[in-house]
């Protein structure tokens, strides 16, 4: 086997078991970015809203409209209307989103979109480490008289192109695994299809590409500095006499942790913006940036940073995982058949 398709069975081993691994950490995280803001009166009286004066319930309702606001159960608001009901059951934290979505949805629900995640992240992060791989050793190398910027800028290259290729996609998997609007009707495979079809007939093809924007200032300050970070790391450790597998993965690890960390803004505002398709408010927002206002004027700056703990936990590992199969399955395919 040659080293092209030795890397490529490589890629496609490693892109494989991050996306079954990792969905669940996925999903949790998603759930925690798209949940509604928490209530502004957590104990309303009577005659008084319990959300922000731009939920729809709110903005959509008539002037002659009296709102009722009862308590269900722990945890839970329900604000009854003249034009129906609102109901917001809030999770605080990794392991309170879990138990939700086991309680509604069953096993099954952790692992939401794991389909599409693989029709997704098998060829997208195939292609990806492919071409990282292509333009590191052989394109931008004569382009840089110095070759610190080559992984910074390869990464960058790399994953813009395949983000942008992979982004309707990527549309059905955030829709998939985000906040339902009532806890008895979890998102499908129908629903969401049916949703995208009407947009589409709506408002054109282009809509597809909703939320490309925030995805790419994700990834690709996260590519260009994991990247940079990863081949600094696995050169200082080369130095001190440790290489393989493992060093692969921690260096994967570490520098995933601290693109991760930097980019964690883009990433909420990626994931609201494509799970807007799924609610009431969809069409209502027409941009990133009055997107990432509306979410620091009603839920906070810290808002920007919902689901940064599962993130980073499926992060870690599934860049580890990534790189380590990535380098040692290829070296070893290589070495294997030479050796026959």
């Amino acid at each position: 086997m040659d080293e092209f398709h030795a890397k490529l069975v490589a890629a496609a081993t490693g892109s494989t078991m991050t996306a079954l691994t990792m969905t669940p950490f996925d999903v949790i995280k998603t759930r925690l970015q798209t949940q509604p803001p928490p209530p502004l009166f957590p104990k309303p009286g009577a005659g008084r809203c319990c959300q922000p004066a731009n939920v729809p319930c709110v903005r959509n309702m008539s002037s002659l409209a009296r709102p009722i606001t009862v308590e269900a159960s722990a945890g839970e608001l329900v604000c009854i209307w003249d034009h129906g009901m609102l109901r917001t059951e809030r999770v605080n934290g990794f392991m309170d989103a879990v138990r939700h979505v086991w309680r509604a949805e069953g096993i099954a629900g952790l692992w939401k979109g794991a389909g599409t995640t693989l029709i997704i992240g098998v060829p997208s992060s195939t292609c990806y480490m492919l071409t990282y791989d292509h333009l590191l050793r052989n394109v931008l190398p004569p382009l840089f008289p110095s070759q610190t910027f080559v992984p910074l800028t390869a990464g960058m290259i790399a994953r813009a192109s395949i983000t942008s290729l992979a982004s309707p996609l990527e549309l059905v998997r955030t829709n998939l695994q985000s906040t339902p609007l009532s806890p008895d009707r979890p998102h499908t495979l129908p629903s969401v299809l049916t949703s995208i079809r009407g947009l589409v007939r709506a408002q054109g093809v282009r809509c597809l590409w909703r939320g490309l924007g925030p995805t790419l200032w994700r990834d690709v300050p996260f590519s260009g500095l994991y990247w940079a970070s990863y081949e600094s790391w696995k050169k200082a450790l080369g130095r001190r006499g440790h290489t393989g597998s493992m060093v692969a993965f921690f260096s994967g690890a570490v520098s995933g942790i601290t693109a991760a960390l930097v980019t964690s803004p883009f990433d909420v505002l990626k994931t609201r913006r494509q799970s807007l398709l799924m609610s009431s408010t969809g069409k209502q927002m027409s941009g990133t940036f009055p997107l990432l206002a509306q979410i620091v004027r009603n839920e906070g700056v810290k808002a920007l940073f919902a689901g940064i703990g599962p993130r980073i936990t499926k992060i870690a590992p599934a860049c580890g995982i990534m790189i380590a199969c990535f380098e040692g399955v290829g070296q070893f395919l290589s070495e294997t058949i030479d050796d026959i």
